[in-house]
């Protein structure tokens, strides 16, 4: 059967409003009838028969990233950032509900002590580190930071030795990629709280769709390894230990899932992190098996923000927005298209849905 791309409208449910409510949750039971319904009335098939797999990744919109009262908010330069962005993917989702065929959405996934937590470090008179600063080899060699003991018991068998080698290793190999310096964030995303939940506005489409379209909601859990990053969602910053031997591995089996796809849709936060992480990782992968795999790539630049940090005075001491542009035009100019979540799929280059 051929993929129904007409635009649908928004169902009667969805409030635009809710995408600014930290509190808002779908009620799963009354999505599933509403989805039934919704797909008798609008002649919506199952994503089984659709005869091209437009597959929509949606990477870490959670409540900690997605709201001001998340602890790491992606405001972007506008303070609203991920809010406008949780909006604008509901309705993506809605308006193109017979057109995807599959939808991911990644779940960035920690506990209390990460190796980018304040909580995992101690100075040098045995006091934790503060969040939004780096951490690099030379600091740790100084004793100006260093892995906190308390963990060296459950973490590696008390061999604290063996821990401080690993620490300054992976600083060096950050430092050696020239990707990203150990950088400390606030406790985020921990599982069973609150903030690791999906954005209620965005698990109500996702919920939606798979109600209505008789296909999974999958999602890819990340980040729960205490001794490396996960920005990227297809691999861990750092895949060995000092000692040669593994320390993580990559997400071969989700990687072979988007280039099987015959089209890969990509939104969530943020930008100049997670987003930018996954996308550089799926390029990689993409230009050592057929460069022009690219062109079926599509980055909706209207629905993801980059990471600030507000100074109190109207200005920002941390502004990652040049890095996400200039990654962007990276993509871009590798192939990639990027489009905004408004435009009719029809208008998508290079987008041949049967």
């Amino acid at each position: 059967m051929k993929t129904q791309v007409k635009s649908l409208p928004l169902p009667g449910f969805y409030d635009a409003a809710h995408a600014g409510q930290y509190a808002y949750g779908p009620n799963a039971g009354t999505l599933q009838m509403e989805a039934w319904r919704w797909r008798a009335a609008n002649n919506l098939t199952v994503s089984a028969t659709d005869s091209f797999n437009l597959h929509l990744l949606l990477i870490d919109v959670q409540k900690d990233f997605c709201f001001p009262e998340g602890s790491l908010y992606v405001a972007g330069r506008s303070g609203r950032g991920a809010v406008d962005d949780s909006r604008r993917i509901a309705e993506f989702i809605y308006r193109n509900l017979g057109a995807l065929t599959n939808v991911t959405t990644t779940l960035d996934t920690h506990f209390a002590y990460q190796i980018f937590f304040p909580a995992f470090w101690v100075d040098q008179d045995d006091q934790p580190l503060t969040p939004y600063r780096e951490v690099t080899r030379e600091q740790i060699e100084r004793g100006q930071a260093r892995p906190n003991p308390a963990m060296a018991k459950w973490l590696c068998g008390g061999n604290y030795p063996w821990l401080l080698k690993q620490v300054k290793h992976y600083c060096e190999e950050l430092e050696r990629a020239g990707k990203y310096t150990l950088y400390l964030w606030p406790p985020h995303c921990l599982l069973g709280s609150d903030g690791h939940a999906l954005a209620g506005v965005v698990q109500e489409a996702r919920l939606f769709h798979a109600f209505a379209r008789g296909v999974q909601s999958w999602a890819e859990v990340k980040g729960g390894n205490p001794l490396t990053e996960n920005y990227s969602v297809l691999r861990p910053e750092v895949l060995g230990r000092h000692d040669g031997q593994p320390l993580a591995q990559r997400n071969t089996q989700f990687l072979k899932t988007l280039l099987t796809a015959d089209a890969v849709v990509i939104g969530g936060q943020a930008a100049s992190h997670c987003v930018k992480s996954s996308i550089d990782d799926l390029l990689g992968e993409i230009v050592a098996q057929d460069a022009a795999l690219a062109r079926k790539v599509y980055l909706l630049t209207d629905c993801m923000s980059s990471v600030t940090v507000p100074d109190g005075k109207g200005g920002f001491a941390a502004d990652f927005t040049p890095q996400a542009d200039a990654a962007l035009q990276r993509f871009a100019d590798a192939g990639m298209h990027l489009v905004k979540s408004t435009d009719p799929l029809v208008s998508w280059p290079d987008l041949r849905i049967a």
